[in-house]
């Protein structure tokens, strides 16, 4: 099994559309990227311990590509908007893609150039950071499989 780790704004409509992918193993919500010390959502959720709130995604790479993650990725929220995904305001709900190696690191930074030269996003700049992976902290049990378990639509987010 392979790994991948993305932050795309509030973890729980994150992890769903993993969730639905074939080949994905799992999807766990979690924390990664700022001071380990503060790694409860109580602390995470203010903002200030760095952590990004990031969904962890344990795949069967011969099932489905890292490059395909990574669509889904960027099909799934706004990567032009700094430290904020729709009503979620924060450096917790950054766009960012913590890399586990240095394939990842090149075909996200690939994937990510792509989209700029596609022109979906116009001349807005996209602010999606690609950082080397951290310890990964996994959220509180009731955060996993949010939706699922509080029989909730889909978190999407307008933009």
């Amino acid at each position: 099994m392979a790994i991948a780790t993305f932050g795309a704004g509030c973890f729980w409509g994150v992890e769903y559309f993993f969730r639905q992918i074939e080949g994905v193993q799992t999807a766990t919500c979690g924390y990664m990227g700022g001071n380990d010390q503060f790694t409860r959502y109580e602390e995470v959720k203010q903002g200030d311990t760095g952590h990004a709130e990031v969904v962890q995604v344990e795949f069967d790479s011969q099932q489905v590509s890292y490059e395909a993650l990574l669509n889904v990725f960027w099909q799934n929220h706004n990567p032009t908007s700094l430290n904020q995904q729709g009503g979620d305001i924060g450096s917790q709900y950054r766009s960012c893609i913590f890399f586990h190696d240095k394939t990842q690191k090149q075909q996200a930074e690939s994937s990510k150039l792509q989209l700029i030269k596609s022109g979906k996003w116009g001349t807005r700049q996209i602010v999606t950071e690609i950082v080397p992976a951290l310890t990964f902290h996994k959220a509180e049990e009731y955060h996993q499989n949010y939706l699922q378990k509080n029989n909730l639509p889909s978190c999407h987010i307008s933009y």
